[in-house]
């Protein structure tokens, strides 16, 4: 199986550029989205004719346009839930979850500290919070967790660590500590497990040419359970798909 998650920045501004293509030339068996920015009902109009062999699952902000996440699944899933069940952390669409025969797998928005970092405390409680959620799941069955963490965990994972470490949204140290006790608790990034030394980003500032440049970010992950690993063939960030400032991440899972 082939899972691919992707930060559109806009289901219905990514649909008018080459998503459809790109997503069809992929080819896989469930793609998950973030910062749709769009209701339920508008994402799947958006996506219900042109992904017409997916099941499409959506969840939304009370903030109309802000937000939101979306699972297409050709396997249609045991079950699906959204949202943590904390009032605090279910105002904006940022979890939904599908359970598989085999595991769990929650794609997930984490919440963005802000250029003023006025959200940072925010951040670590959502970060707290989300890891005893995916521990709950964990009981049941293995976890994997896709989307966008808003965080690059070391300093390989950024172009430009020095002069952002304590600094900026994304590479504080309460940040990185948050990602830490996700690793320290048996979620492994896969990414960096089957590429230990690769230099890749998967978010770029749309100012100062930054893509063009590659003075990137690795902020999107695919983090599983270690009982999966030996599952997961392949692990990968395809940074020549473009429609967004991120681009899509990926694994091969048996």
């Amino acid at each position: 199986m082939k899972i691919i998650s992707f930060n559109v920045n806009g289901v219905r501004a990514i649909s008018k550029k080459t998503f459809f293509e790109d997503m069809k030339g992929l080819n896989p068996d469930i793609i998950c989205l973030q910062e749709t920015k769009a209701s339920v009902d508008q994402v799947k109009d958006t996506v219900s004719d042109m992904l017409s062999d997916y099941v499409i699952y959506a969840n939304q902000a009370v903030k109309k346009g802000y937000s939101g996440t979306a699972i297409f699944s050709k396997i249609e899933p045991l079950n699906v839930t959204y949202d943590m069940g904390i009032k605090e952390h279910d105002q904006e669409g940022r979890i939904i979850c599908a359970e598989y025969t085999d595991y769990f797998l929650v794609t997930v928005y984490t919440p963005n500290s802000g250029n003023d970092l006025r959200r940072l405390d925010y951040r670590q409680k959502w970060d707290a919070d989300f890891l005893e959620y995916i521990q709950k799941l964990e009981k049941n069955k293995p976890v994997l967790v896709c989307g966008d963490l808003n965080v690059a965990h070391k300093d390989i994972d950024l172009a430009r660590p020095k002069p952002n470490y304590n600094k900026s949204a994304g590479y504080m140290q309460q940040e990185i500590d948050g990602i830490n006790n996700y690793t320290n608790n048996g979620f492994v990034d896969t990414f960096r497990e089957k590429n230990s030394e690769e230099v890749k980003y998967s978010w770029w500032s749309y100012r100062g040419g930054a893509r063009d440049r590659n003075v990137g970010w690795r902020i999107d992950y695919f983090l599983a359970s270690s009982v999966l690993l030996d599952k997961i063939s392949d692990a990968y960030i395809l940074n020549d798909i473009k429609g967004s400032d991120h681009c899509p991440v990926g694994i091969n899972i048996e």
